[in-house]
């Protein structure tokens, strides 16, 4: 492990001395998110300029969850923010990153380095199978249609049923929020030729809330990336509840468990909430006892020698799909 001192100056700028040299030799920065996540990107890319300008020979981040991940569309007169985070990165020096269960898959796409995209499923589904009392009798549920994948691809590999559930409220990543539903400026009703008819979408209008898949006298088991707002996990868990659930477990790669989420899944409907450590969270564990935690270290250190010794990482890939 190489000496680095890492601290803010009066006036909150972030500095960096590296301790030791580094020429010549393979440097594997790991950085965690804390809840100052801007100070943090900025730790990470002076370190890495750092280390670029010390003749590093390669500079591997490993960024167990990526930041600014959910930020990969274009919403309105937004930007597209994990592009311009993949740009610093590269531009700051990083040859390669290894990171689990990016947001979108089509964030290494952002990058003109190798990615190595890890997945935290088979711990997840591990602590199922030895966790989970009767997990024969469960249902993976996805809480949204835009997770369905993902939670049949946990079905499959458990052989359970699955459920969906469909019409809850709006949430950050409808359609219609999207850049390409705003209508350019016109400056008058003459700009548009008279005779062009351009046809309108219908504007989309949810159901009622509805369970697609039996989840009634059985456990429940919500699965997703990312645990952050948890307004939508407590209205799932409602609802299954009200469909004759058994018992609800909320499974999720990153666990960011922000503001009041703690007290919230305290005194929610949720028997368990399983997250991994990629993310800090001991404090919100220590709110509430429902919150358990996944080490997922093990794959972490695996690719970091694997790739230290020039290895093959296929290994870690091993079974995974294009849905997964």
């Amino acid at each position: 492990m190489g000496k680095v001192q890492v601290y803010q100056e009066p006036d909150r700028e972030t500095r960096v001395q590296i301790q030791e040299s580094v020429r010549g030799k393979d440097v594997f920065i790991i950085q965690t998110v804390s809840k100052d996540v801007n100070t943090t990107i900025m730790e990470l890319l002076i370190m890495v300029y750092a280390c670029k300008t010390s003749c590093a020979k390669s500079i591997i981040g490993v960024i167990p969850y990526f930041p600014y991940s959910k930020q990969c569309k274009m919403r309105k007169r937004g930007s597209i923010v994990s592009k311009l985070l993949a740009s610093m990165m590269c531009k700051a020096g990083l040859t390669h990153l290894i990171t689990m269960d990016l947001h979108q898959k089509e964030i290494q796409g952002f990058f003109n380095i190798p990615v190595d995209n890890l997945r935290a499923s088979p711990f997840l589904l591990q602590y199922i199978q030895e966790e989970i009392p009767d997990y024969r009798n469960a249902v993976i549920v996805a809480k949204s249609p835009a997770s369905a994948k993902r939670a049949q691809s946990f079905a499959e590999r458990l052989r359970l049923g699955i459920a969906v559930i469909h019409g809850e409220a709006q949430d950050a990543e409808s359609d219609l929020v999207d850049g390409r539903h705003s209508p350019p400026m016109v400056r008058s009703a003459a700009a548009i030729h008279p005779s062009l008819e351009i046809p309108m979408l219908i504007p989309k209008e949810k159901p009622p809330i509805t369970v697609v898949g039996d989840v009634g006298g059985r456990t429940a088991v919500i699965v997703d990336d990312i645990i952050d707002d948890v307004d939508s996990f407590l209205a799932a868990a409602e609802t299954l509840k009200e469909r004759g659930a058994y018992k609800i477990f909320v499974m999720a790669t990153h666990g960011l468990l922000s503001s009041d989420a703690p007290r919230l899944i305290e005194e929610s409907a949720i028997d368990e909430v399983v997250v991994t450590n990629t993310v800090p969270h001991e404090i919100q564990k220590l709110q509430c006892p429902k919150i358990k935690t996944v080490d997922i270290s093990m794959i972490l250190s695996e690719a970091i020698r694997r790739i230290h010794n020039g290895e093959s990482m296929s290994y870690l890939f091993r079974n995974i799909g294009l849905d997964d």
